[in-house]
């Protein structure tokens, strides 16, 4: 049996799926290692802007799927608040699909009684709210940045080094993107006062992020599954954290290597997602 990780919740954004860029291996293998009594998508789960683009969905996209549908069937209550690239599925928000609750937003309640609002984020990035076009410009370009990152980071992996984004280390060295960045985090923990909560947990921007305000504020970000393979957790005793996901697994994995050799990756009768397979599941987007 696999060794797995106990959660009280976990909180992970920014998959994109469907996606080229989506780092869908590791986020499977993430998802398979962890026990959770609460597992928040908080955005972009989907990236549906690509997949009206160009048809793609290999079988480790699938496999992110399954895995989220099995931790509901066996309990773990999984809510889903949709994003801007998988915002089809908001207007079924209130209803639950598969096991899965779909939320324009949520507010999580810690061990110890913090409210958190959860939700995307874009509604606090003008970009993305008012040109949309100019938002989906910037979007290709920065596929093809992700995309010269991941062949980087598979000649880093050759050379037995740990994984590094390079797209994520330009990004955050970009003036007017740091500068956007602050912005947003600003915007959103301002509406989450206006919710009189005691934090923000959201995703969108693609940086993970962890830290209290002077007022006591608290801002989460659970990064993404494109560029850092992070996720924002709660532990057994209440304590938050921001994990790196792909470590974990790493970590896992070689302390015990026996737990995971014979572990079938797809069950047998498993078959790739059709266009019709995901017109009947687009109101969940998952």
């Amino acid at each position: 049996m696999a060794v797995s990780l106990r959660y009280r919740a976990v909180f992970v954004s920014d998959l994109h799926l469907g996606s080229t860029a989506a780092h869908a291996e590791a986020a499977g293998d993430f998802l398979k290692r962890i026990e959770c009594d609460t597992l928040y998508l908080v955005g972009d789960i989907i990236d549906m802007w690509r997949l009206k683009q160009r048809w793609w969905w290999p079988e480790a996209h699938n496999r992110v799927m399954r895995r989220v549908l099995k931790l509901a069937k066996q309990g773990t209550r999984v809510i889903y608040i949709p994003g801007n690239h998988d915002n089809a599925a908001r207007e079924y928000a209130g209803l639950t699909f598969g096991d899965v609750e779909i939320h324009r937003d949520f507010i999580h309640t810690t061990l110890d009684g913090r409210r958190l609002l959860v939700l995307h984020g874009d509604e606090a990035d003008v970009v993305v709210r008012h040109h949309r076009v100019l938002s989906a410009v910037g979007s290709v370009a920065y596929d093809n940045l992700v995309t010269i990152s991941r062949h980087y980071s598979r000649v880093r992996a050759m050379l037995g080094q740990e994984h590094w984004s390079l797209s994520q280390y330009l990004k955050l060295r970009v003036k007017k993107a740091c500068m956007h960045i602050a912005r947003f985090e600003d915007v959103i923990q301002e509406q989450a006062r206006l919710r009189g909560v005691d934090g923000v947990v959201c995703g969108h921007i693609h940086k993970a992020e962890q830290r209290t305000g002077a007022d006591g504020m608290m801002y989460f970000n659970c990064g993404d599954w494109v560029e850092s393979g992070t996720a924002l957790v709660e532990h057994t005793d209440g304590t938050m954290q921001i994990i790196d996901g792909i470590a974990m697994v790493r970590d896992l994995t070689q302390k015990h290597p026996h737990r995971y050799l014979d572990e079938p990756e797809t069950p047998r009768n498993a078959r790739e997602l059709t266009e019709d397979d995901l017109a009947l599941i687009s109101a969940i987007q998952l």
